[in-house]
């Protein structure tokens, strides 16, 4: 009839399409409502849908379901995830999940979210991957969009999150390492200690545990900012570490023995090896949950 209108059914692209967004929805709740392991692997296998890029539906990996996980601090996930599928758990999500397909994102959502037992599961996972492969994924850079392409330990000192830094260099995360712009992660501590004084206690822990895994020194053109503002740095840091940080003082005694017996703990065996030789207790992992404020 003239002036009816005339409703055009749904394609099915989108029928399927909902569908995914709500199995999809159900199964992020479930993670979030820490569900027990075999409901959200049935869930994952068997129910759960989502859509891709180009109309594509598939099943969550083991790496987008331990994005979920981390996420939600589902730690019994999590360990089983990187139990029965250590590759596959740590291996690049898909589109959907990541923007920047250059990497793994789990380091850094770990180290953003705090989540500090993934990230030793995620670490103890690793020490069976091979050395090299290894040692480019702890110091891979993260998206550029989310991360601004960041390291782990970079975003680590960026957060202060003391205990997540530890771990990480202490199983090959390198100090020296610079991110998309050009900084180090003993730049991003300086940074901060400059401009936020009220965190200086925290910001200061965590620059000596960077410099304890520095033996070749501070770097040339950080030195040279340093002595560029050699006043304002000194009033900030303080004489001695200024004296040391510029390369007009070595550093103590203490420093180059610890130094030395840091680089002696192979990264498979930290940090229990600390536990079970004489070392300061500020450097025991159990210290450190007393030392940082919460």
């Amino acid at each position: 009839m003239p002036g009816t209108i005339q409703w055009a059914p749904r394609p099915p692209e989108y029928q399927s399409q909902k569908q995914c967004k709500k199995t999809s929805f159900a199964f992020y709740q479930a993670v979030r409502d820490l569900l027990p392991v075999w409901l959200l692997e049935d869930m994952r296998l068997m129910e759960v849908l989502h859509w891709e890029e180009g109309g594509i539906v598939s099943s969550y990996s083991p790496s987008e379901a331990l994005l979920y996980a981390l996420v939600h601090d589902h730690q019994p996930y999590a360990r089983y995830l990187l139990s029965h599928f250590p590759n596959d758990a740590l291996a690049v999500p898909s589109k959907s999940f990541s923007c920047c397909q250059s990497g793994s994102p789990h380091l850094t959502m770990a180290v953003r979210y705090n989540r500090l037992q993934i990230l030793q599961e995620i670490l103890r996972t690793l020490r069976t991957f091979p050395s090299e492969s290894r040692t480019v994924y702890i110091n891979q850079r993260g998206c550029q969009q989310v991360e601004g392409g960041k390291t782990p330990i970079h975003l680590a000192c960026e957060l202060l999150r003391i205990e997540c830094l530890t771990l990480l260099l202490g199983h090959g995360a390198c100090p020296y390492i610079m991110d998309c712009s050009g900084k180090t992660p003993l730049d991003c501590l300086l940074q901060l200690i400059r401009n936020s004084p009220q965190d200086l206690r925290l910001n200061r822990l965590c620059l000596d545990y960077v410099l304890l895994y520095m033996p070749g020194g501070v770097p040339l053109s950080t030195r040279q900012r340093l002595q560029e503002e050699g006043t304002a740095w000194q009033e900030v840091l303080g004489q001695d570490l200024y004296r040391w940080l510029t390369g007009t003082t070595p550093p103590t005694l203490l420093t180059v023995s610890m130094q030395s017996l840091l680089r002696a703990i192979p990264a498979d065996r930290f940090p229990e090896a600390l536990e079970e030789i004489s070392v300061p207790n500020f450097l025991r992992p159990s210290a450190l949950q007393k030392q940082v404020p919460k």
